[in-house]
């Protein structure tokens, strides 16, 4: 069985700003949600500095954005976070919305410069920092949008392979466990992976978005199904993928060939897929729920 993603004929949908300094190079990375009838986004920014802050952007469709002209988050860390704040995923959870970032920095925790950071809100405007998962080379963490068996659960990428951690008070993290590796040989996937947007939960399990790349550091993305009550446990995970760069923006940016998604959400009967092509723009890609659940329960 097979399945791509479609690109929306609007796609990119965001640009770079040249009037807002700190927007003015690249935006990508977008954390997506609806909330009260709207989309939200939240995406990572560079301008002449190549510092990423994060900026906001509000909706009716999906489709069109308005976006504030300051970020809603900046590096405000000092060595910690210096060279910015990096790949949003918003979690709503128990009636407060919760932000997971990267923080990336020129102070060294076992020999590298940046480490996974947890945030809230109650508006969605100002954010307000809980703590690091970990202070060690870690990225691509994504909070579950509800408790399993009474605690968070949250995914993270320690390298190479998906992990996932669970916490009573989100500060404290333990039962580190590998949940999705690369797989070995001429694989697209046989490199690095990591989780892509909050995890949807469905009948058949947890549906997961996830990227890898190769040894021609290629982003591809696919799915995989966990289960609902142990996701510990990949239920399937199908061996293709669904989405690879094809378009020019996609192939040719900050960094070439590269696909990278903080966000899948069910808009309708339909999944929408937000990303970054080559760490330039923003583009959109979906598909029908169904499809990608028999992929992933079949594929």
């Amino acid at each position: 069985m097979d399945l791509k993603l479609t690109r929306h004929p609007l796609s990119p949908l965001l640009y770079p700003n040249p009037l807002h300094e700190w927007e003015a190079l690249n935006v990508f990375n977008p954390a997506v949600i609806q909330h009260n009838g709207l989309f939200h986004m939240w995406y990572r920014a560079q301008g002449r500095d190549y510092v990423s802050r994060i900026g906001y952007a509000v909706s009716a469709d999906g489709l069109r954005w308005n976006r504030l002209s300051d970020p809603v988050l900046v590096p405000h860390h000092g060595e910690d976070d210096r060279r910015g704040v990096e790949d949003p995923r918003v979690t709503p959870l128990d009636g407060v919305f919760y932000m997971t970032y990267t923080a990336y920095g020129t102070r060294r925790y076992g020999g590298n410069t940046y480490f996974p950071m947890i945030a809230r809100s109650d508006n969605l405007i100002v954010w307000q920092d809980i703590g690091p998962l970990e202070r060690a080379e870690n990225k691509d963490h994504v909070l579950f949008p509800e408790k399993i068996g009474g605690r968070y659960a949250i995914l993270h990428r320690r390298p190479p392979n998906i992990w996932i951690a669970f916490s009573h008070d989100l500060q404290n993290w333990t039962d580190h466990t590998v949940v999705i590796e690369p797989r070995p040989g001429d694989n697209w996937d046989n490199t690095r992976v990591g989780a892509n947007g909050v995890p949807l939960k469905t009948e058949h399990g947890w549906l997961l978005f996830y990227h890898a790349y190769d040894e021609g550091h290629v982003y591809r993305h696919s799915v995989a199904l966990l289960d609902l009550d142990d996701p510990t446990r990949v239920i399937n995970r199908p061996r293709g993928f669904i989405l690879e760069p094809e378009e020019p923006w996609e192939f040719k940016g900050d960094v070439p060939n590269a696909i990278f998604s903080c966000a899948n959400i069910i808009v309708g009967d339909e999944i929408w897929v937000y990303y970054a092509g080559a760490d330039r723009l923003i583009g959109l890609a979906t598909t029908p729920l169904r499809d990608v659940l028999d992929y992933a329960r079949h594929g």
